[in-house]
């Protein structure tokens, strides 16, 4: 039964009232749409190591967030108001009667603590980093939604009337979507100012390259600065007649190594950026087809990775120095 139908004072009705439930879960949704927003235009300057670089599948993923992406929202704002948002906003009501602090300082109170339990909960499960954003964000997702429900409760004891749960819905949806129009023009502008700068891969000589890469699954590639190359289960390309049932195949032995400078060597290079970015070419006899490492992350964190398959859904493989 919602407020509407209640007839009763607000400090007597229900602490999990419908309409209450409503804008937690609405505000929530916009927030979390215009978090995304915001974490979309941060990778503007990350590497994307080649995945997901355009074509069909781009487009129907596109499609997908646009159809799925509201229900998706609102699903999580539901969830994240049942998990946060109602049991502070009830937590703060009982402590606003009993002291004299504001309900709304009792609601920002409750919504970090519970936060912060989530977070500690996700970072002890081994989800999330500890000094991580992700974390953070979830310590701190449920202050806004919080403090939407206390003022709509300060409203309804002055008017005596609750919000509309599809008045709150159509207000979040325009405000997520603005704020997401927002952010974005931002980032175009940014990147059209040159505030943002989009990623550049670092460009690395064979002096910089010697020493041990490891991987996954105890991948470990040692480049000698003499040319020599030895691993140990490093993915590699199979031969020509496999690639239609392997997207790779991992070897050990001992090979040749040599620097590659803008790509000019990489055969699976497709006229895109792949053809202006440096790599390593690491060649072992009777292990497959020779493997093109493209160099990425930063000159202080490098990286060495091979997108094995289709560039838009295909197996990325990742090695950084010890």
């Amino acid at each position: 039964m919602g407020w509407a139908e209640s007839g009763a004072p607000a400090r007597s009705r229900p602490r999990w009232d419908g309409a209450e439930v409503n804008l937690a879960a609405a505000v929530c949704a916009a927030q979390a749409a215009a978090v995304t927003a915001v974490s979309w235009v941060g990778t503007f300057d990350d590497d994307d190591h080649g995945v997901g670089s355009g074509g069909a599948l781009a487009a129907v993923g596109l499609l997908c967030v646009l159809v799925f992406g509201p229900a998706l929202l609102a699903a999580l704002g539901t969830l994240h108001a049942a998990a946060v948002t109602m049991p502070a906003a009830s937590a703060a009501r009982f402590a606003a009667r009993r002291t004299s602090v504001p309900e709304a300082g009792w609601h920002v109170a409750s919504a970090l603590s519970l936060g912060a339990f989530w977070a500690v909960l996700a970072v002890a499960l081994g989800g999330l980093s500890a000094t991580g954003a992700p974390a953070l964000l979830i310590a701190g997702s449920g202050v806004l939604p919080s403090l939407a429900v206390a003022h709509v409760r300060r409203r309804e004891r002055r008017t005596g009337r609750p919000p509309s749960g599809r008045r709150v819905w159509l207000r979040a949806a325009l405000a997520a979507l603005g704020a997401c129009v927002l952010i974005a023009g931002a980032g175009a502008v940014g990147l059209a100012t040159g505030l943002i700068r989009e990623y550049e891969p670092p460009k690395l000589g064979a002096d910089r390259l010697a020493g041990v890469w490891r991987g996954d699954h105890g991948a470990v590639l040692r480049l000698g600065p003499g040319g020599r190359a030895r691993l140990t289960r490093v993915p590699a390309q199979p031969e020509f007649e496999d690639v239609t049932t392997r997207e790779f195949t991992r070897c050990d032995g001992t090979g040749r190594w040599f620097l590659d400078t803008g790509g000019r060597y990489d055969p699976y290079a497709d006229g895109g950026t792949s053809r202006q970015r440096d790599g390593v070419v690491v060649r072992v006899a009777d292990c497959g087809h020779d493997t093109y490492w493209t160099i990425g992350g930063t000159a202080a964190r490098p990286e060495l990775f091979v997108l094995f398959g289709d560039p838009d859904s295909g197996d990325l493989r990742i090695l950084r120095r010890d």
